[in-house]
């Protein structure tokens, strides 16, 4: 691989990139201990009633949002709000948590992800996370592996209201971080969400295949290109740009 130009900003993804992860939300397992834990606040569903009317409502929310021609990101809070209607913004706020939780079966840092961040913030350069996800879920995972401290900004779809490969997130991100496209690079591991989105909105892409990457995408020009999660690879090649 030719050798990469140094930038003023790199913009990470999180989940499948820096964060190894693994949800489910379809199991009746799952579906069980989220009824158990509506009943001690007074509220009783069927987990099998409770799972589709989630499901429906995301879905409802979906279109309701709907922009043509964009990639919208709906809000969760507003499908615990419909299937919830009585409780409290805190008790709300606990139980998307809680459905966070329980839905993960693991959730680490790829080895590697500490160092590379520091080593960027180091070097003064900025750290901006744009992330396809659930700020409520996110907010507290970045605070929980103790990497929340190492962005200088943090844009989550939920809270913007588009997500990747939409480049108005990705504009929204440059902007909150005051920097140019030109002068940022995107690194991700979504050949579509990361790499197309970032060079639709003018920005540079490093794409890494790894285990949790789509296993089919149109593979658009980037700037770098690794087969496997490496993240000291990867802080190697930056490094070297620097020289």
């Amino acid at each position: 691989m030719k050798t990469m130009k140094e930038y003023d900003a790199y913009l990470f993804d999180l989940y499948g990139t820096l964060v190894d992860i693994h949800t489910d939300e379809i199991g009746p397992a799952f579906w069980k201990k989220i009824c158990g834990l509506l009943t001690r606040q007074g509220i009783r569903y069927e987990w099998r009633q409770l799972r589709d009317r989630y499901f429906e409502e995301v879905r409802i929310k979906e279109a309701e949002e709907e922009i043509p021609g964009h990639e919208i990101e709906i809000d969760l809070r507003k499908v615990f709000e419909e299937l919830c209607p009585d409780l409290s913004e805190k008790d709300i706020t606990e139980l998307m948590i809680q459905f966070r939780i329980l839905s993960t079966s693991h959730l680490r840092l790829y080895a590697g992800a500490k160092d590379l961040l520091r080593f960027l913030k180091e070097r003064n350069k900025k750290v901006i996370l744009v992330s396809n996800a659930q700020e409520v879920f996110t907010m507290k995972e970045l605070r929980d592996l103790g990497i929340d401290v190492l962005f200088d900004e943090i844009v989550i779809s939920s809270a913007v209201g588009f997500r990747k490969p939409d480049p108005k997130i990705y504009e929204y991100a440059l902007h909150k971080a005051g920097v140019c496209a030109e002068r940022c690079l995107m690194i991700g591991n979504d050949p579509i969400c990361d790499a197309e989105g970032a060079v639709k909105a003018g920005i540079d892409a490093y794409y890494i295949h790894s285990a949790l990457s789509p296993k089919k995408g149109k593979q658009v020009k980037t700037v770098g290109l690794q087969e496997g999660m490496d993240l000291k690879l990867l802080k190697k090649r930056i490094e070297g740009s620097m020289k």
